[in-house]
């Protein structure tokens, strides 16, 4: 243990080193910069050779950060609050997709926009997430929750969210750190489709995900972050979090207030301490830095007299769609019966038209596997993804657009050998270029399979923006041109597809495979179309 003079952020990056982290993921924003400038100057990061280099986005970041928590290891992600906006996508459906290795954000919000274009509260993400969120009030718990706050997430299996302001972020402060973890072995998910957020899988990740949110809540109540202070004067009580605490205290000498105060640190809120507070004193001040969040929240909390009924307190169903039983059953009223479904119509899940290329594509892939092992096949979101279902159970992430290549990425990062993307050539240009070029920066050892059907299959045929671009692009991008190979997906060619994926897959960089052969509906349209041009031109 020793003692470190060191600015807010400084002290997230030095408790996430600490507390064993493997990968620092990050895009530059006041106020959060300092944070991956720290971690890339630490002399521990740099003996452990923690991942530290700067992401293309917030959204590539948090992608490798999921991709290297996949992997089992400890990742943190830093942005501001804007930033937080980039990466959205993933970070929602990261929380549903939930952690193998503990995952932590740190976002710097910036109120009264010194630097910003906004000042948006991020705990308003955590709570639509649905996930813990930190929120410390000085360097000490900075650095203190930066350190405990990967064992939250793997305590629960989801992100943790850290809340930082400006003041906070560029203040300095004496901290005291502790004993320097070991960084987690290379584990796989216990479920292999635990990453892919396909309808069937999705639901059951939201409840989940739902169910957890019991233990979150016991946690917080139990947290030494969320503290009662008591005081004489109760004619007002106060309810304060993050640097606005300090604010509050400097107000009075020797940081004694005679009005009890609950000072909030990690959330959802603790409503004993809430209730406690609300019946001893008179009137309450909700005191906090950015948005109402907290108080908005005590003004629906505090209904005396039990008024308000939905979904939170089990009226209605939390998860799933309504239906008119079931708002007869909130409403008192007798619930009808439930039309049941004939024995005779049986479930339908999707699949590959006849003839798909993408069929011959995982045909490929699985024979190629076999010999470096399962659970390395990341993948997006189209028809493609399909791949997970049997009987090719081929890929195991199915997160956002684009996050195939940045999870393989981090996957890599973490330590994970001859691992693969799967994209969709529509995919890519809508957000894959990015995460390529990541994959560039560092010549990743991952090979990214772009699976070319020439449309935008899964959404009815829509014209792609790749079309006839692919190569130029990964090639503009950085991608060696003798490592970006073309293939047929024809079951006359799978001998030469293997060959050609083990020869990238086995390359110590970043490689590309192209797989082309057009969607064999858009295929089947056109030639309805030509026939009936023909047809029409005969009539003539």
């Amino acid at each position: 243990m020793e003692k470190l003079l060191l600015l807010g952020d400084e002290a997230v990056a030095q408790g996430a080193i600490d507390g064993g982290m493997s990968g620092m993921y990050a895009y530059p924003g006041t106020p959060s910069t300092e944070i991956m400038e720290y971690v890339q100057k630490s002399r521990i990061a740099k003996e452990r050779n923690i991942h530290r280099r700067w992401s293309t986005n917030e959204k590539t970041a948090m992608e490798a950060a999921l991709g290297m928590s996949y992997a089992g290891k400890r990742a943190m992600i830093a942005m501001k609050h804007v930033g937080l906006n980039v990466a959205a996508d993933v970070f929602i459906n990261s929380a549903i997709t939930g952690v193998n290795g503990g995952m932590v954000i740190a976002v710097a919000d910036d109120p009264s926009m010194h630097s910003s274009q906004n000042e948006q509260d991020s705990r308003f993400y955590g709570k639509f997430a649905q996930i813990p969120v930190l929120e410390p009030s000085n360097q000490q718990e900075a650095y203190d929750m930066a350190y405990e706050s990967f064992d939250l997430s793997e305590k629960f299996g989801v992100p943790v969210l850290i809340r930082l302001t400006t003041r906070l972020s560029h203040s300095r402060s004496g901290v005291k750190t502790s004993a320097l973890k070991e960084e987690n072995k290379i584990t796989f998910p216990e479920d292999p489709i635990q990453f892919v957020l396909l309808p069937f899988n999705a639901r059951k990740r939201y409840q989940i995900l739902l169910d957890k949110q019991s233990g979150f809540k016991e946690t917080s109540e139990e947290s030494k972050y969320n503290i009662y202070y008591d005081g004489e004067d109760k004619s007002i009580g106060i309810i304060t979090s993050g640097i606005a605490y300090n604010y509050l205290m400097e107000n009075y000498p020797g940081r004694i207030c005679p009005h009890p105060v609950l000072k909030i640190g990690q959330y959802p809120l603790p409503y004993s301490k809430v209730e406690k507070i609300d019946k001893e004193c008179d009137k309450l001040l909700i005191i906090e830095e950015g948005y109402p969040f907290i108080e908005e929240m005590l003004r629906g909390f505090l209904d005396k007299e039990n008024r308000v009924m939905g979904r939170l307190d089990g009226t209605l169903q939390r998860a799933g769609e309504l239906n008119p039983n079931i708002v007869a059953a909130a409403l008192g009223k007798v619930n009808g019966e439930n039309i049941k479904i004939p024995e005779i119509v049986a479930n339908r899940p999707p699949q590959f038209c006849p003839g798909c290329a993408h069929k011959d594509v995982y045909d490929a892939l699985n024979e190629t596997m076999k010999e470096y092992g399962s659970q390395k096949v990341f993948s997006d979101i189209g028809c493609y993804t399909l791949g997970a279902l049997p009987p090719y159970n081929a890929i195991h992430s199915c997160v956002d657009m684009g996050a195939s290549i940045t999870m393989a990425k981090g996957a890599a990062d973490a330590g994970v050998k001859h691992v693969v993307a799967v994209i969709g050539d529509s995919t890519f240009t809508h957000s894959g270029m990015t995460a390529l070029l990541d994959a560039v920066l560092e010549n990743s050892p991952i090979t990214v399979v772009i699976s070319d059907n020439s449309t935008i299959a899964m959404t009815g045929g829509q014209e792609s923006a790749a079309t006839g671009h692919l190569e130029k692009i990964c090639e503009g991008v950085g991608v060696q041109s003798d490592h970006i190979r073309v293939v047929t997906p024809l079951r006359r060619y799978h001998d030469e597809i293997v060959q050609v994926l083990k020869e990238e897959i086995e390359y110590e960089g970043i490689s590309v495979v192209i797989p082309r052969r057009e969607c064999v509906q858009t295929a089947a349209s056109k030639r309805k179309a030509e026939k009936a041009g023909k047809a029409k031109l005969k009539t003539v």
